[in-house]
């Protein structure tokens, strides 16, 4: 909405900034139309809202309008300023970032959610403020008013002012793998290799054997070689089919592995809003499914979009909300009632369906037979940490994917950098991988040769070994269970 012009304090000195080689200020920059995006790298609706500055970018890249990412972090892991670049790589961001430390700039704003969109005139005055989602339309309207209007007082800088990028890092076999399955023989394994915008089937020792989708981003269907994702995250294998939740491109694609060729189950590339019922898949628009899971005849997909677990049903072809609300917290109950906050990970034990349900550092437990919501772990959007004990007691941080072995639920902990355990028999939460918490190594020390995990993605547990996405790391990790040793899988052609 437009707000009556204001003036506004420049950046503070000291603060980080990112994906620019140096500090910008809003007095270096009059003259341009600035656009303030404050965002948290973990928050879906920032995520959702980045393809629309994207596009402005693009569309004004030889004006003087200048886009500035202000990351005022929610979770503590989202405070370090490498892993705020790490995230700028992930999502592909070209504009500079500035780390809000103690969300100093936040409340210079006045800024009460995540996102919100701010716009500043040439002259310094803040004249557009929006929470939530961005609207492009609107967002595109203001710019061109401005710019307009600048331009005839003469207040318009002449060119855009020049912001140089740091250089690319060299491309990895794998870019910011999300995601793991197995086959039913569990001799190979799939893997999202979501920045490179595809799925790779390899053996158990690491040599690709299928190759599914290319580099470039694109929602479409055909043979291996044809096929297009965006970023995908979620697999599910199942027979000879691998359901693949297509995130960026809002939808859940089949991989037949015997025929080679990928086809689209439902979505079309646009993002959904909240739906009441079932409908076609074809004809109905997801919102950012983040990983899949089977059970008798169904999909069931973590919608991180909606905030809610939906169901495609393998036969009829329909798809719809199948629990929660579409509210955002962690409230128990029956599936009607709970509420989730943005579900990212999903395994099926049983007649349980287990979600890790990342924004309120939860685990969540779905009884299929009774139709309830109970929590495991976990106790608000603001309750996290890095806490083992009892399952009252215990904390995660903002975790992305598990996996349940009867009673035993691992979970990639994602924001600690951990595999946790959660063992439902001894009703407590430990840690079976984490960063050693050391200051300095001795010669021969075991701890101090193996690279520790990066915000790992997925854990699955084939025999004795936990299978990890190892994300920021480019890498898929093995863990030995019996003798307690992290290796790496070495993909290879």
């Amino acid at each position: 909405m437009f707000h009556q012009p204001a003036k506004t304090a420049d950046f503070p000195k000291g603060f980080d900034w990112l994906n620019t080689e140096k500090p910008l200020s809003l007095a270096g920059l009059k003259g341009h139309v600035v656009v303030l995006d404050f965002w948290t790298y973990c928050c879906i609706n920032c995520m959702h809202t980045l393809p629309t500055l994207d596009w402005i970018e693009k569309k004004y890249h030889d004006q003087p309008v200048v886009v500035i990412g202000v990351h005022s972090a929610k979770f503590q892991n989202e405070q370090l300023a490498e892993n705020i670049r790490e995230s700028i790589g992930r999502y592909e961001i070209g504009h500079p970032v500035i780390a809000d430390r103690d969300m100093k700039i936040w409340q210079s704003f006045g800024v009460t959610a995540w996102p919100t969109i701010i716009v500043i005139d040439p002259k310094g005055n803040v004249v557009y403020h929006q929470a939530g989602e961005a609207h492009r339309e609107a967002l595109d309207d203001v710019i061109g008013v401005l710019l307009e209007r600048h331009r005839a007082l003469g207040t318009l800088a002449l060119s855009p002012v020049k912001i140089d990028r740091p250089a690319k890092k060299q491309p990895s076999v794998l870019s910011y793998p999300g995601k793991l399955a197995f086959s039913p023989d569990a001799k190979m394994i799939a893997i999202s290799d979501s920045n490179h915008n595809r799925v790779l089937v390899v053996g158990l020792d690491g040599k690709i054997i299928h190759k599914i989708g290319g580099m470039a981003k694109d929602l479409r269907d055909g043979s291996f070689d044809e096929a297009r994702f965006f970023r995908p995250q979620g697999l599910c294998w199942v027979g000879d089919k691998i359901y693949v939740a297509d995130t960026e491109n809002h939808a859940l694609r089949e991989i037949d592995v015997s025929s080679k060729t990928v086809k689209t189950l439902a979505g079309n590339g646009i993002q959904g809003h909240w739906i009441s019922g079932s409908q076609q898949g074809r004809t109905t628009q997801l919102s950012s499914p983040w990983d899949l899971a089977h059970s008798d005849g169904f999909v069931f997909v973590a919608m991180a979009g909606l905030h809610q677990i939906w169901a495609f049903h393998t036969e009829s072809g329909k798809i719809g909300p199948f629990a929660g609300s579409g509210y955002e917290n962690i409230i128990d109950g029956s599936f009607a009632e709970a509420q989730f906050a943005q579900p990212s990970g999903l395994s099926v034990y049983g007649n349980y369906l287990l979600v890790a349900d990342s924004e309120v550092s939860a685990v969540r437990l779905l009884n299929l037979n009774k139709k309830t919501v109970q929590t495991a772990v976990g106790a608000g959007l603001f309750e996290f940490g890095h806490v083992d004990g009892s399952l009252d007691a215990a904390q995660l941080q903002h975790p992305l994917g598990l996996h349940c072995d009867g009673n035993k639920i691992y979970v990639a902990d994602t924001y600690n950098h951990a595999i946790r355990l959660v063992d439902l028999t001894d009703q407590k939460v430990s840690t079976v991988v984490g960063k050693a918490e050391k200051t300095m190594c001795n010669l021969n020390d075991p701890l101090c040769d193996t690279l520790g995990l990066y915000e790992p993605s997925d854990v699955k547990k084939n025999g004795n070994m936990l299978y990890i996405a190892d994300t920021n790391n480019h890498l898929i990790r093995i863990f030995d269970l019996d003798k307690k040793i992290l290796n790496t899988l070495p993909i290879r052609e």
